[in-house]
């Protein structure tokens, strides 16, 4: 959430410029005027709060909730990219972890769509490794069943916990 940067005496935003954004994608909605920065897997939304415009200097909203530190991370990932420099990669999920929300969803879709946990797995594991063993005592069977079961709870908003870094208390 950006909005205008409040009329208060903060030293050294003299000649601060606003940033370089592109609003030819915005669109005006309840909350305010939304931008998406970026292409691809580094595009972000932006939401624009009251008056604030493009145009104008801007400031960051950050909740000091428990979701503060994810959410100042994410604030400096923007001020990376909008002034040039290197974004870092998300770390949030590993390459395995990604595979497995694929095939969560995967499965999920499959068995929202009348799909059998046999059928799901012939497309996540492929239909030789399926038949490979017997159905009723195979891992792959049991490994399906996880799977969608996981797919209905990150649906369920389990979701939101992809969203968090998790650190030491």
């Amino acid at each position: 959430m950006l909005t205008a940067i409040p009329p208060l005496p903060l030293p050294g935003l003299e000649g601060f410029a606003p940033p370089d954004l592109d609003s030819r994608n915005a669109q005006l909605g309840p909350e305010g005027l939304s931008i998406v920065h970026g292409e691809g897997a580094a595009a972000i939304r932006l939401l624009l709060l009251g008056d604030a415009r493009p145009d104008q200097p801007l400031a960051a909203l950050v909740p000091l909730d428990a979701d503060g530190l994810d959410r100042i991370e994410a604030v400096t990932q923007l001020w990376r990219a909008l002034h040039g420099r290197r974004v870092f990669p998300d770390t949030r999920l590993t390459a395995q972890q990604r595979r497995r929300l694929r095939h969560m969803l995967q499965a999920v879709d499959g068995s929202m769509n009348g799909a059998s946990y046999r059928e799901i797995a012939n497309v996540i594991y492929g239909a030789p490794r399926v038949e490979a063993d017997s159905w009723k005592t195979s891992a792959l069977r049991d490994s399906t069943i996880d799977l969608v079961k996981d797919g209905r709870a990150m649906i369920a908003g389990g979701y939101r916990k992809l969203l968090h870094h998790r650190r030491k208390s």
